[in-house]
């Protein structure tokens, strides 16, 4: 916490008595992590069309509006709230931007009742890869690409949120169980056996786990 050592509790506690020094601080708090969900989330298809922080920006506004709403009744930890939001505005958006054009409802991932868009095989990919490929590498990169969605496609859906919530999102194990509505246990038993499963396909495919 090198913005501020309050607690959450806090700074909450001053901002709903209008302290906007205090609400800023938590804001900012929180805003590496939400802008990592975003990123992963957002469909490629808008990526030159939307940024992540101004999604954020944008969902900041409207967290700004409930929380009062949210102080009356804190069913979730602050951050996850938050994250609730900035997904239900980034799912809007892409309703607005994507219409019809959203992909089939049957491949998302999201398990968190429809409100989240979901991080698809191909933002996986592109997170495990990373994005630093020098040209000469382009055509090795994208024969990984396809590899790896393929294999993050073998995955069951909630064992590729799993993966997603705790290995790209960074949720720790008691988050990710919130999220998902699940056992702590449970939750750190499936993020393991999808980490096992997606190395032991990806090791039964042609080039295996090299360069990876």
């Amino acid at each position: 916490m090198s913005e501020n050592s309050d607690t959450t509790e806090e700074l909450l506690q001053s901002a709903a008595q209008g302290d906007k020094e205090k609400w800023g601080v938590l804001l900012k708090r929180h805003r590496s992590r939400l802008r990592r969900m975003v990123a992963l989330r957002l469909d490629q298809r808008l990526q030159g069309r939307l940024d992540a922080s101004d999604v954020i920006q944008e969902a900041y506004l409207e967290i700004a509006q409930r929380l009062d709403e949210y102080l009356r009744d804190p069913a979730l930890p602050l951050f996850l709230w938050m994250r609730l939001v900035v997904g239900e505005r980034l799912l809007k958006l892409h309703r607005h931007h994507l219409g019809t054009q959203m992909r089939d409802a049957g491949r998302e991932v999201s398990l968190y009742r429809e409100a989240l868009p979901a991080a698809s095989s191909a933002a996986l990919a592109a997170q495990l890869l990373g994005k630093h490929t020098s040209p000469t590498q382009a055509v090795l990169r994208a024969e990984r690409m396809l590899r790896l969605q393929e294999a993050i496609n073998t995955l069951d859906p909630i064992d590729r949120e799993v993966l997603s919530l705790r290995h790209f999102e960074e949720l720790t194990r008691q988050e990710t169980a919130q999220v998902l509505g699940i056992e702590e246990g449970a939750a750190a038993k499936r993020y393991i056996r999808a980490l096992k499963r997606l190395k032991a396909v990806l090791a039964d495919m042609p080039g295996g786990l090299e360069g990876l």
